[in-house]
């Protein structure tokens, strides 16, 4: 085609193709096309001297009491009744934990979860210009953490530092164990008691092995999904990722649970099965508790 820059063929795109994420094809200016956040140091003494320090921790604290009020009282809810036709069942109880870490994720967002800065790019000009333009830039964060297991998982990656992982998990069992408590007061001594406290305990017909390795799998699932949803890579590409953090999650929940409620009734969470073991304090609740 005469008089044309370029011959567009059938089929073909007539504009670049854009590079994998993670390489510096797009960007001549820093050598990546995305930032990745600082490692967090081990120790960092300025932490104690930061009201933002103390206030993620309660936030922390806050989010897991909400997150045991409302999930133990829809397990025992489901224990306690008389038919399957007056109650949520395995679904309910499903969605309840993983509606609850949606909300509760959305709701700690930029109080205990980490920041990352996300670089958004007019790709018309890149376009026409062959390099990439910076247009704005967004701070967001991916919420709480209301969860042992994804603190550490993300100290072990240096998203955060040694205090704040071990503040943050110390106010979480505190938190888990309050929410049991106030769910006890409200149920009764002797109906939490009947109802096994919505306590952890691997089911009749597995092994404590087979629970074990339910759990390990299921808290990899949802560890592997903070981890994606936050990873700022993808966050460079596509802008919506961080801020739909917490439904992925939240999702990632609610099939685990769905998955491993008939053989643990679903732990996943360190401080949750912790605080109902000790408000239940039963043989039942501790002898099945590593496992789950």
């Amino acid at each position: 085609m005469e008089g044309k820059e370029q011959d567009v063929s059938l089929g073909a795109n007539k504009f670049p193709e854009r590079q994998p994420i993670g390489t510096a094809a797009q960007s001549q200016d820093d050598g990546k096309d995305y930032q990745e956040p600082a490692p967090a140091p081990l120790v960092d003494p300025t932490e104690f001297t930061s009201w933002s320090f103390y206030r993620a921790g309660i936030a922390e604290f806050v989010a897991t009491f909400l997150f045991l009020y409302i999930t133990v009282l829809t397990v025992m809810g489901v224990a306690g009744a008389k038919s399957k036709c007056s109650t949520v069942g395995i679904q309910g109880i499903a969605w309840a934990f993983g509606g609850m870490i949606f909300a509760l994720v959305y709701c700690t967002a930029g109080i205990s979860g980490p920041f990352f800065s996300l670089s958004f790019l007019n790709f018309s000009k890149a376009r026409k210009k062959k390099y990439k333009v910076k247009q704005r830039c967004l701070f967001v964060c991916v919420g709480g953490h209301i969860n042992p297991a994804v603190t550490f998982g993300l100290f072990l990656a240096r998203k955060l530092s040694l205090p704040r992982a071990i503040f943050y998990i110390v106010m979480q069992c505190l938190g888990a164990i309050c929410g049991a408590g106030v769910v006890k007061g409200f149920e009764g001594k002797t109906k939490y008691g009947t109802l096994n406290g919505g306590a952890n305990f691997v089911a009749p017909g597995y092994t404590k092995g087979d629970g074990l390795g339910a759990e390990i799998v299921g808290t990899f699932v949802l560890v592997y999904t903070v981890f994606s949803a936050t990873d700022a890579k993808r966050n460079a590409r596509d802008s919506h990722v961080p801020i739909l953090a917490p439904l992925p999650i939240g999702f990632a929940v609610f099939l685990v649970h769905l998955a491993t409620i008939p053989i643990t009734g679903t732990g996943i969470n360190p401080a949750r099965s912790l605080g109902a073991a000790i408000i239940f304090n039963k043989d039942l609740g501790w002898d099945d508790h590593v496992s789950c």
